[in-house]
This record gives structure tokens, sequence and C-alpha cells, in this order.
């Protein structure tokens, strides 16, 4: 019953803006960590840490800004390695 629920619940457009907001902010995070070390503080105390965290917040976007100006694609969803397998061979 809870299943059906929110399945019902998944296909409103109100759920569909919540969740790529919350997907955004996601990829953001995970941009963080896996580009920016977020993952680990090189430093001990509240102040030290936040300053590294507003750095990393910082290189983000200067790092955003550039791919922007420079007109690059953003990467798209990775496809797992089944459909990779799936995929029909590449001509070239």
């Amino acid at each position: 019953m809870a299943l059906q629920v929110a399945r019902v619940r998944a296909g409103t457009e109100d759920f569909k803006k919540e969740y790529a907001r919350r997907a955004g902010i996601e990829g953001t995070i995970s941009e963080g960590v896996r580009a920016h070390g977020l993952r680990r503080s090189r430093y001990a105390g509240t102040s030290k840490t936040h300053l590294q965290h507003v750095a990393s917040a910082a290189a983000i976007n200067l790092v955003r800004i550039n791919a922007w100006l420079l007109e690059k694609d953003r990467a798209g969803t990775r496809a797992s390695a089944y459909q990779r397998l799936m995929a029909p061979p590449d001509p070239n």
C-alpha cells in the first residue's frame, strides 16, 4: 500500500520539481567530494574547517564559471555496466 502511494506521489509535478532540486544539490556535493577533497578536512577546528569549505565552494563556482564561459557541455548521466555491455558496437 505504501509503495503504491509513493509511486503515485512520484508522478506529480510537485515531486518532480522537488526531486530536481535535490538532484542538483547532491550533484554539487558529489563534485565537492570527488574533485575538491571535501571528504576530509586538512585542518583541526571549526573555523579553519569552515574556511576550507568556503574556499572549496568558491573553487567549484570558478570551475563552473569557466566551463560556462568556454561553453563546455555538462556531463550526462553515466551508463551502468550492463547498459554499456548491451549497447550496440560503436561504428568508429
